[in-house]
């Protein structure tokens, strides 16, 4: 085995949680997203309030993010927050009253409702709350933003 195959494999191994995706929500304020890390590039879009996007790339104050489209733009990282949230991806969505299916049904959201993550470390069910207080849990493959 090659030194540089091998050294790659233990990388991998060893740390698999590096390997995880970094999300963060746009702040109190929309921020613009950007085609290069500066000011003077072209203005792709605004980002809503509460967005999540995924962080692909930190550059000194910048960041590269992705949205829930797959479009990969840059941000300044001030305009970002640690608070994760997550968007409903699914019309119809259901936010269950505790992870079972069986579970009454406390909302229904539409596709691109943004929710925020209560419990981020959740794999089988996620734990969310809506703005308007309601807490409770949705089928993974029903949001965008794990």
């Amino acid at each position: 085995m090659f030194p540089f195959c091998r050294l790659a494999c233990v990388l991998v191994l060893a740390a698999p949680s590096a390997l995880a995706a970094e999300f963060r929500s746009v702040g109190p304020a929309p921020v613009i997203l950007y085609d290069t890390p500066t000011t003077r590039g072209v203005k792709l879009y605004i980002a809503p309030r509460a967005m999540p996007l995924q962080v692909v790339l930190s550059y000194g104050d910048w960041v590269k993010v992705r949205d829930v489209s797959g479009e990969l733009a840059w941000t300044e990282a001030t305009g970002l927050r640690a608070r994760r949230n997550v968007l409903v991806s699914t019309p119809g969505a259901r936010v269950f009253a505790a992870p079972d299916e069986s579970a009454a049904v406390l909302m229904t959201a539409d596709k691109g409702v943004v929710l925020e993550l209560v419990d981020p470390t959740a794999s089988t069910w996620v734990r969310v709350r809506h703005r308007d207080g309601i807490m409770g849990f949705v089928r993974p493959s029903d949001v965008w933003g794990l």
